[in-house]
């Protein structure tokens, strides 16, 4: 607890610098907004209390090692407050200034919008997105929990707590609700959850959309509740708070009473106060309430002494992590061997020599991709840091691992069930692979990619390697029907930046892929998969470097110079036996095999002139998906076999020949290719 004494640096009592501080960050946040006409400085202003009290007193931090490991984490789901957080990381020390802060949300700022991660020192996740902070952190607090228990069990040294602070929008959201109820479950009580309960939205107070008790809510989830009505009493926060990180076998929800836009007499309680300027004249009364002069300019809302003060987190932070760097050293003493365990996990060092073992079969073999996938990832269990599971689908997607899955009473499980949360699973790899340096996976069908696109795209835009496995991959699942036969996915999910979308046509092509995911941790992937089985194809001593190209020459008759056709998954072995038929016509063509895209277009211009030659406009592409992205590779003489429409119920070959999978279309498909290249070059010669 803050004592009544003095600094010895100052004629102030620690009460008086606190009160000090949190006035200067709630001035500084009506300010900056006003100054700039835009912003979201309420939220910021009535949470400057906790955030001084957490940030200076209770979490474990050291703003000069901000990537400790071993430091808890803060995570600001309510992204939109991002001067909160700005706020604290200036006044504690991680290397932001008061210019910075007048700079938020311009251009090149250091101080954006909504907080990124890899952007802003301290910041330990992007969020915006409301309830994607709550369920990134419980992966964090999962991720955090493996790690001590996989390393260093029946110790603390690990040990530390995940906060998220999160308002009334994020547990709107039912991503939070899905992965609140699976911590849980999961017992995570190394979580916190701060809850601001100031009962406004943006369009309204909470009583027209939110009525119902959420205490009650995460009781029922499994979870502590503890209260703070009392949201300006700095002691009666640090108590509550340091509460909170016990350890009780439970995560903990804070439920914080405040006001928005406190202290300001005209905005406070409104739904006005969440975004935009108070105006000149309420500004000024803020700050005049606050101790300041009515005209204040940003420079004298901080004074030296209060700086000094906030500043003390530095001094703070380094005792901590000195403390833990001498047991760190004591245990690394006492036992090298899990030492050296954790400093290879830390050091991104691990053996994928395992993949030689997966057994791909030989050509002519049947495999359906998704069990050489699941092959892949028993081969590799021990030897690289994959962690994950399945939404209650792993038998049927094949990605269960050996060993006991993650519980509260086994932390050092090999396998999470996350139960049917999709959307709570994505923002959960989140979590973990921020957390890190797990490369974490989970699976479900590829139809309900749906359920995880927005945590997948902010997985892309943070550059985080999960892997999503994603199996029944067309409409070949068949019987099931249009509900679950995936059309638009995979085009959709081509047009998240950032993300790899990678889809083998066999065996050997999985195997290859792998080889190119784990050498490329920044990257999140999806991965589809065949439910059914698909030939074993030819292959070469190119092939694996083919894969990990993206594309490349699977199978080509002659010089290959009359026709190309392109395809990926199932399909490729359509197209070869549809390139192998027009070889008995006299065409020459080359079967491309394209398991990326993104991988393909990032090649050299020579090397996918030595794969597609521009000369050769005589082009097909072959997806049971979506057509529209492959026009960019065939070009306007070009032809694509595609399905543009829902499936049906029925079996898979029935239903792919019914949407035009078939091959009668490619070898029609490549007729009208050739036609159309050999029209074109009679124009031209006809032209000369």
């Amino acid at each position: 607890m803050a004592t009544e004494s003095r600094n010895p640096s100052s004629t102030m009592t620690h009460a008086e610098l606190d009160a000090r501080a949190v006035a200067s960050a709630q001035a500084l946040a009506a300010h900056v907004v006003q100054a700039k006409g835009h912003g979201h400085g309420g939220t910021a202003m009535a949470l400057a209390p906790l955030s001084h009290v957490l940030f200076s007193r209770v979490l474990r931090h050291s703003p000069a090692h901000p990537d400790w490991p071993a430091r808890d984490r803060f995570v600001l789901s309510a992204g939109h407050a991002s001067l909160l957080l700005y706020t604290q990381l200036f006044f504690t020390g991680y290397g932001l200034t008061l210019g910075d802060l007048a700079k938020s949300r311009t251009l090149g700022s250091k101080t954006p919008g909504h907080p990124e991660v890899h952007h802003t020192v301290g910041v330990e996740m992007s969020t915006g997105p409301l309830g994607q902070g709550v369920a990134s952190a419980v992966g964090m607090a999962m991720a955090a929990r493996h790690e001590s228990a996989v390393f260093t069990p029946g110790s603390t040294l690990l040990d530390h707590t995940t906060w998220v602070l999160a308002g009334d929008g994020c547990l709107q959201e039912g991503v939070s609700g899905e992965a609140s109820s699976l911590a849980g479950t999961l017992g995570l009580d190394n979580l916190v959850l701060i809850w601001d309960d100031n009962g406004i939205t943006i369009d309204s107070g909470t009583d027209e959309t939110f009525s119902e008790d959420v205490r009650a809510r995460y009781r029922a989830y499994g979870w502590r509740v503890l209260e703070i009505d009392t949201p300006n009493d700095l002691d009666a926060l640090e108590a509550t708070l340091r509460m909170a990180a016990e350890r009780t076998g439970r995560p903990t929800l804070v439920a914080l009473r405040t006001v928005i836009g406190s202290p300001s007499a005209k905005f406070g309680g409104a739904s006005a106060a969440h975004a935009g300027g108070f105006g000149a004249d309420e500004l000024a009364a803020v700050k005049t309430t606050l101790g300041f002069a009515p005209d204040a300019p940003l420079d004298d809302l901080v004074t030296p002494e209060t700086l000094a003060h906030t500043r003390g987190a530095l001094t703070r932070g380094e005792h901590l992590h000195s403390a833990w760097e001498a047991d760190l050293a004591a245990w690394s003493t006492a036992d090298p061997a899990a030492a050296a365990r954790w400093t290879a996990f830390h050091g991104g060092e691990f053996n994928s020599s395992a993949l030689d073992t997966v057994n791909v079969g030989s050509a002519g073999d049947t495999i359906a991709t998704r069990k050489t996938n699941g092959a892949v990832l028993r081969a590799l269990q021990g030897s690289v840091p994959l962690w994950g599971g399945s939404a209650d689908l792993a038998g049927s997607t094949t990605v269960e691992v050996d060993g006991d899955r993650f519980s509260a009473a086994n932390p050092g499980g090999e396998f999470i069930r996350f139960g049917i949360r999709e959307h709570a699973m994505a923002a959960i790899l989140n979590g973990i692979a921020l957390q890190g340096p797990w490369r974490p996976f989970a699976s479900t069908y590829l139809v309900f990619s749906d359920y995880m696109r927005p945590s997948i795209r902010l997985g892309a835009l943070m550059g985080l390697g999960a892997v999503y496995v994603y199996t029944h991959d067309s409409v070949a699942v068949g019987e099931d029907g249009p509900t679950h036969q995936p059309v638009e996915q995979i085009a959709s999910l081509r047009t998240v930046p950032g993300l790899d979308v990678v889809r083998p046509a066999d065996s050997v092509e999985v195997v290859a892929a792998w080889r190119r995911i784990l050498a490329s941790p920044d990257r999140p992937v999806a991965l589809a998969l065949s439910r059914q089985d698909l030939p074993v194809l030819e292959s070469s001593d190119t092939t694996a470097a083919g894969v990990t190209a993206g594309g490349y020459v699977r199978w080509q008759h002659g010089d290959g110079q009359d026709l190309a056709i392109l395809a990926t998954g199932s399909e490729v072995h359509l197209a070869i036996d549809a390139a192998a038929l027009l070889a008995e016509e006299g065409i020459s063509a080359r079967v491309v095999s394209m398991p990326c895209v993104e991988w393909f277009a990032e090649q050299s211009a020579d090397y996918r002139e030595s794969v597609l030659p521009a000369a050769l406009r005589a082009r097909v592409a072959v997806e049971a998906g979506r057509g529209d992205a492959w026009y960019r590779w065939v070009g306007l003489d070009g032809r694509v076999v595609s399905i543009e429409e829902f499936g049906e119920s029925g079996s898979g070959p029935e239903v792919l020949r019914r949407r035009g999978i078939h091959l009668d279309a490619v070898i029609e498909a490549a007729h009208a290719a050739l036609g159309a290249s050999q029209l074109k070059e009679s124009v031209g010669s006809l032209a000369q």
